[in-house]
């Protein structure tokens, strides 16, 4: 899997763009960067572009990455908005985003650019 990771045009929120095949264990450093990113920056929204990533990872994997990885990462603002941008028949990302809300981060799925990009805006 490759991955970017950027400041938007408008210096409100970092992107992190993900391509190919995501589980928890790959992508769990990539989201510490961005976080790392954005607190150099002051900045705690993120968009995460999954538009050419499909998460292959199983239930099990994602429900502990929500509940169990995420909180014990020193490195991750548990603050932070984030907004997942993914493509227009993708669902493989429908599960971690429940189990990301329930575990109580302020996550919300996208399928339009602009929605996204909105969104952040709104919680800069």
């Amino acid at each position: 899997m490759n991955y970017t990771i950027s400041i938007s045009d408008d210096k409100k929120y970092i992107i992190l763009k993900n391509t190919g095949k995501i589980t928890s264990e790959n992508v769990k450093q990539r989201i510490i960067e961005a976080h790392q990113v954005g607190e150099k920056y002051n900045l705690h929204c993120y968009l995460m572009d999954l538009v050419e990533a499909n998460n292959t990872d199983t239930i099990v994997n994602n429900y502990d990455f929500a509940y169990k990885d995420m909180k014990e990462n020193k490195g991750i603002n548990m603050f932070a908005c984030v907004a997942f941008l993914v493509a227009e028949n993708d669902h493989s990302h429908d599960f971690i985003e429940t189990v990301l809300i329930n575990a109580g981060y302020d996550i919300k799925l996208f399928r339009s650019k602009e929605k996204a990009i909105q969104y952040l805006l709104e919680n800069s």
